[in-house]
């Protein structure tokens, strides 16, 4: 990864919301194709060693992505997003939670909406990541349980994967 790209975690607990505001060396086509494909979701999404293994995605509005991070020893921890808008290269708002193996949301962790926006400037795709969560709880819950370092370790997988794709 380019060390001069931007990475804003932006901690908001009045709004009960996490920003993150990224840069990739990528134009928004190539950031799209790999943030809307479970192909290279899978591999990038999952912090390494994890992985991340789709079982169901339909991306459109409407639809949804059924998923698990796999962890080297086979231990699986499933999430839903469900697509709630999509306006191509440049917008995603998606309704996410944890699930079961079939995709049933666990009622005992609120969901989070997660607003995904896309901007290329001069070559450079800039994606804004707004995940606002339904209370103070969850919110604290996520900040000191590993997100933005789950994030960061994942945002540099897709680093190396768009560099990989641009080959």
């Amino acid at each position: 990864m380019e060390s001069n790209l931007l990475f804003d975690f932006i901690v908001n607990k009045e709004e009960k919301t996490i920003v993150v505001k990224r840069e990739f060396a990528a134009d928004v086509n190539l950031v799209w194709k790999a943030w809307t494909s479970a192909q290279f979701l899978e591999q990038w999404i999952a912090p390494k060693p994890w992985r991340a293994e789709t079982k169901t995605m339909e991306f459109k509005e409407g639809g949804f992505w059924h998923y698990a991070m796999v962890s080297p020893h086979g231990e699986k921890h499933w999430s839903r997003y469900d697509y709630q808008q999509i306006i191509p290269r440049k917008s995603i708002i998606e309704l996410r939670g944890f699930s079961d193996e079939n995709g049933t949301i666990n009622p005992n962790f609120p969901r989070t909406q997660c607003t995904n926006i896309f901007n290329e400037i001069d070559g450079n795709t800039f994606v804004t990541v707004t995940a606002a969560y339904g209370s103070l709880e969850v919110l604290e819950y996520m900040v000191t349980n590993g997100f933005k370092e789950g994030m960061s370790a994942a945002l540099a997988n897709l680093d190396e994967l768009l560099l990989n794709l641009k080959k």
